[in-house]
């Protein structure tokens, strides 16, 4: 039997059970939930877009702008096609690494169908958890973007970004997010307790079954509550690795490239602030005392970061920096996501201390010495402060420090239990951050070189000097 605690009840997914002919979705849930989606929808577009235009110089803002929005219509038609049903549907015949093409252009999903939460007989509308994972399928491929910004082709973009997010973001989301519902697993659990004589292997079997059609990282009682290893870590470091199969940007290292705006992208990483409560408090899927505590820790941490990364630049440089407050804002954001839902509020103020330090080295001295050209520094904020809140989590949510500890739906049915073992947990953690870091990094290498050889990846040079915005669109962001 696969382990009964750590995990199996705190993850996102929608179950393949079938709910009770009685169950009906909560108005206040559903709710929260479209208003969540719509928030998150606010981080990306316009909040990442604007945050990321803003960097750039001003003959790509155009460019780079297009392709946060273009990613972003691009995947959620891929998502309503086949990318849901790839991530969220599983059965005993499917692996654990991804699911299946049952929900293929959401076949059978219709306003009376209903999705599972985190509480025993609590159901949302399917629908609008579909669109509430949407965006997070969209945003995670458009924090890409900033890795290799100002010189990747737009037909590269659109074609990468599509493979990416079919082979790469989908499997790893069913690996984190996907599981049965909590309904389905008590019941199964009462029905094996219960069972005696020749009906107890068939009830054993049948649990079983619905344990091993959980994500592989699921299975490992990994927990990430709003998308730490599957949104962040796993964009990071593909963004990495793009940033190092695209080589620098003509001119790096040798000419200033300082970002065109930097009243462009405060307004965006104002609007990626608010948006981003629909990402932490959204993913608990209920409006309810979680969701609240994501709210705290979601102020708590952000604050903590941004503030600590501009003490320390003070103390070095001299000078506080807006774009070192606002990426040490992005940073503490990314870091308490896995745990927004559950570490403490203290344990969260920790958390977006360290990650403003962290961060403030990952984003100048190891670039520096490792010299890539990370555009945006999606690697030093998405990827170290992914792994950081990740692995961070599995100490956060210890009740001995302020954390809810982790959910148990099987070891006494009906019941929500709360159990807590630091070496089991910490040991999940880390599988679940190399499984995503191989995954996506491998798997993106190969995609990057694929496209490079259909379509090139890169424009020659002198149009890249001449800028994106004049020669992949054909306009100029400003004109003066």
């Amino acid at each position: 039997m696969k382990p009964r605690t750590a995990g199996l009840a705190v993850l996102l997914g929608a179950t393949t059970w079938t709910a009770p002919a009685l169950a009906a979705s909560d108005k206040g849930d559903t709710v929260f939930l479209m208003v969540s989606a719509v928030l998150v929808l606010l981080m990306t577009v316009p909040g990442l877009a604007l945050f990321y235009g803003g960097l750039v110089r001003t003959k790509n803002v155009l460019a780079t702008l297009m392709q946060v929005y273009a990613t972003v219509c691009l995947v959620c038609l891929i998502w309503m096609l086949y990318g849901y049903s790839l991530a969220f549907t599983g059965d005993p015949r499917t692996t654990p690494f991804v699911g299946g093409l049952s929900k293929a252009f959401l076949a059978g999903v219709t306003p009376e169908s209903l999705a599972s939460t985190f509480s025993h007989g609590v159901y949302i509308p399917e629908y609008a958890y579909i669109w509430f994972q949407m965006t997070f399928a969209a945003i995670t491929p458009a924090l890409i973007v900033g890795a290799f910004a100002e010189r990747i082709r737009f037909p590269a973009l659109l074609l990468f970004m599509a493979l990416w997010v079919t082979i790469v973001y989908c499997p790893i989301a069913h690996m984190v997010w996907y599981w049965p519902g909590p309904d389905a697993l008590s019941e199964a659990a009462r029905t094996s307790a219960a069972a005696i004589g020749e009906a107890k292997p068939a009830a054993d079997a049948y649990l079983n079954s619905l344990l091993a059609s959980s994500g592989l990282a699921v299975q490992w009682g990994a927990i990430d509550f709003a998308g730490g290893t599957v949104v962040h870590t796993n964009a990071g470091i593909a963004g990495l690795v793009g940033a190092l199969i695209l080589g620098p940007r003509s001119g790096y290292g040798r000419e200033p490239m300082p970002p065109h705006s930097l009243t462009l992208a405060m307004v965006g990483a104002a609007l990626l602030w608010v948006g981003w409560f629909g990402f932490n408090c959204g993913s608990n899927l209920e409006a309810n005392g979680t969701a609240a505590l994501a709210m705290g820790n979601t102020f708590g941490a952000t604050a903590a970061a941004a503030l600590s990364w501009i003490f320390v630049e003070w103390a070095i440089k001299g000078k506080p920096t807006t774009l070192g407050l606002i990426t040490g804002m992005v940073i503490g954001l990314v870091a308490v996501t896995p745990a927004a839902g559950f570490a403490g509020p203290m344990g969260a103020i920790a958390l977006g201390i360290v990650a403003g330090i962290v961060g403030y080295g990952a984003c100048t001295w190891m670039k520096s010495w490792l010299g890539y050209d990370d555009t945006l520094d999606v690697f030093g904020v998405h990827c170290v402060g992914g792994v950081l809140g990740a692995l961070a989590t599995g100490i956060l949510v210890d009740p001995r420090f302020g954390g809810t500890g982790v959910a148990d739906y099987i070891a006494r049915p009906g019941e929500i239990t709360i159990g807590y073992d630091m070496a089991t947990q910490m040991t999940a953690q880390v599988k679940a951050v190399a499984l995503t870091l191989v995954w996506s990094g491998v798997l993106s290498a190969f995609l990057y070189k694929f496209v490079d050889l259909v379509v090139g990846l890169r424009p020659p040079k002198d149009k890249e000097r001449t800028g994106l915005d004049l020669t992949d669109h054909g306009e100029r962001g400003y004109h003066f």
